[in-house]
């Protein structure tokens, strides 16, 4: 697991550049996109635990906040816009996997 402050304000990866603090992010064909404070903390909690399952009840309580709830679909919609945003191919993501029944995890 990557220490909390090795994430830092900016994060890079392949042709993606992050900013934490700005909420926005240039993607792999230089485009900027303006994140919502929910993507931003999601972003940064599954990088923060690169190559390791995030569960899906962590995401709810460190995203969401422990009282709230939104359908396990809003998790998934989340991923596939990741997906969109930052990989080669959406269909074949090399940062943003889902596992099954688990959760999700970041790798490069």
């Amino acid at each position: 697991m990557l220490d909390k402050d090795t994430v830092g304000v900016t994060y890079t990866f392949g042709k993606n550049k992050i900013d934490f603090k700005a909420q926005e992010a240039v993607n792999k064909n230089g485009e900027l996109i303006q994140l919502s404070k929910k993507e931003a903390m999601l972003l940064k909690l599954l990088i923060e635990n690169k190559n390791e399952v995030v569960p899906r009840e962590k995401i709810l309580q460190t995203v969401w906040g422990y009282n709230v709830y939104p359908t396990t679909r809003t998790i998934d919609n989340f991923i596939l816009n990741f997906r969109k945003y930052f990989e080669e191919d959406s269909r074949n993501p090399i940062y943003f996997h889902s596992v099954r029944g688990v959760g999700y995890k970041y790798s490069e």
